[in-house]
């Protein structure tokens, strides 16, 4: 299936990696802010992004990664815990263009609640993290952020820092795999709904995208460097859309239901990466080499509806054992952000509980 300019700027990630003419045209020299709220959205199926539990206490923490840029988490550890024992913890990621209040901190509390400590993070450029410019593109620093919280993890005195685990939603699931590929002390990598954003980048869903059409993004990308030098206000691509209607696709519709709405939106993030830096996604080959993690387990966890499925099922397919691919019915991509009675929760539960021993 060949996909229009304009559906696949929509599509990719709902807040990642759409390049065209046409998403840079509300370009801003600030960073673009998230829209008024006029909707609730869709809260079917037990939908609860915004979860708190009573069960656990949470911190607000920052550490720095090997660039020196402040990351900033939210610390998860069951009420009444033993901090004189030696806890196994997950390290969780938010989707591409979110902060890690959308979805992240959601999957962070329901694993504490069985006896892990949680970290979740804000990627660097995105939410309470630095780098500027904000909402800049560099899937190596992203990366960068799961190595950093294993430090940071290493100096508290209840993380046994021979069990520690990760976890990546949409974007942030590639940008796990592709630092435990390098980075021995994660000990077990998870993905939900997993992006792998340089392949989307490149090629489109399901391979959509022409070499024309790929070359096209880099010359707009490139023109935009030369008018920022001179001056011009930074524009911005992609993302999710702000406004959607009876011509707007499912896939548009999906991802504004989630991020544009009262389920899930956040006054942190517009959604929005910066056009200039976006085609770094281009050189980011997360999946070359997966084998190497072996055996160190991975899991994936993909919706059996969801557009992003063949990205998991390419993990599934070039990794080395263990290895699991988990199909969930009758889910869709942004489905697994936040529906909680749908999410497998059992299936990541036994996984990180198996392979991070408790």
């Amino acid at each position: 299936m060949k996909l229009s300019r304009a559906l696949f700027t929509a599509l990719v990630c709902g807040a990642a990696c759409g390049l065209f003419s046409g998403a840079a045209s509300a370009a801003n020299a600030a960073v673009p802010q998230p829209m008024p709220l006029a909707e609730t959205g869709d809260l079917s199926r037990g939908a609860d992004n915004f979860y708190v539990s009573d069960a656990l206490d949470s911190e607000v923490v920052t550490f720095r990664n090997i660039y020196q840029m402040k990351v900033e988490g939210t610390l998860f550890t069951p009420k009444g815990m033993d901090r004189t024992a030696r806890l196994p913890t997950v390290i969780v990621g938010h989707p591409m263009g979110a902060v890690r209040e959308q979805s992240a901190n959601l999957y962070a509390q329901k694993l504490a609640e069985q006896g892990f400590v949680t970290l979740s993070v804000d990627l660097s450029f995105w939410g309470g993290s630095d780098g500027t410019p904000r909402n800049a593109v560099d899937p190596t620093v992203y990366a960068e952020t799961f190595s950093a919280a294993v430090d940071y993890l290493d100096t508290l005195p209840f993380v046994d820092k021979d069990r520690i685990g990760v976890l990546g939603i949409c974007g942030s699931g590639s940008y796990a795999v592709a630092e435990a590929k390098i980075d021995p002390r994660l000990k077990a990598v998870a993905t939900v709904s997993m992006y792998d954003m340089g392949k989307a980048t490149r090629s489109g869903l399901h391979e959509s995208q022409t070499l024309a059409q790929r070359k096209a993004i880099l010359a707009e990308a490139a023109a935009q460097r030369d008018a920022e030098y001179a001056g011009a206000p930074a524009a911005y691509t992609s993302g999710t859309p702000e406004h959607v209607d009876e011509h707007s696709s499912p896939i548009e519709k999906e991802f504004y239901d989630y991020y544009r709405t009262r389920r899930g939106a956040s006054p942190r993030t517009n959604t929005h990466p910066l056009l200039t830096s976006n085609v770094k996604l281009m050189n980011f080959y997360p999946f070359a080499d997966i084998d190497t993690i072996s055996p160190r387990p991975l899991l994936f966890i993909a919706g059996e509806d969801a557009h992003s499925r063949e990205f998991s099922e390419d993990a599934y397919r070039l990794a080395a054992e263990p290895k699991e691919l988990v199909l969930v019915p009758d889910a869709g991509h942004v489905d697994l952000y936040d529906r909680v009675d749908v999410i497998p929760w059992e299936k990541l539960f036994n996984f990180f509980g198996q392979y991070l021993k408790k």
